[in-house]
């Protein structure tokens, strides 16, 4: 079933009604032992618990014959919207770049751009329209 599916458009389409927001999902594995993994926060941006993860895996598996992974963001967390940008403000991100990736300290959030300040001081403005960026530093809080 991996065939040219937009699995985030797929699980997007059944969880955000439940309260969750998709961050990623990938189809991977050999065939027969496919593996449908989806990394998932609330929208209401409480921590996802283990409860929400066994009510994502178990609606998923309603719509799939497969199996299923559902994670929460943790350590890998990926950001991919203007407000998980403003969310995590202060902290650092790796952001991926033509020739390798960058790591900088979120400074500043616009409707177009995300700024960094790198480790040489440096500010540098990204685009948010196709930005690929994750986390490199958690928060002593949940946000």
């Amino acid at each position: 079933m991996g065939g040219r599916v937009n699995w985030e458009e797929w699980a997007r389409t059944i969880l955000e009604p439940l309260g969750y927001e998709v961050l990623e999902a990938s189809y991977r594995g050999p065939k027969g032992r496919e593996i449908l993994s989806v990394r998932i926060e609330r929208h209401d941006e409480v921590p996802v618990r283990v409860a929400d993860l066994e009510v994502a895996s178990r609606v998923l598996s309603q719509h799939i014959d497969c199996q299923i992974e559902v994670e929460s963001p943790g350590s890998q967390r990926p950001l991919k919207t203007r407000r998980h940008f403003e969310r995590f403000m202060g902290l650092k991100v790796r952001v991926r770049v033509p020739h390798g990736h960058v790591i900088g300290r979120i400074v500043a959030v616009s409707e177009e751009a995300v700024h960094l300040r790198l480790d040489s001081g440096e500010e540098q403005a990204f685009p948010l329209e196709g930005l690929e960026a994750r986390l490199a530093e958690w928060p002593s809080q949940p946000r």
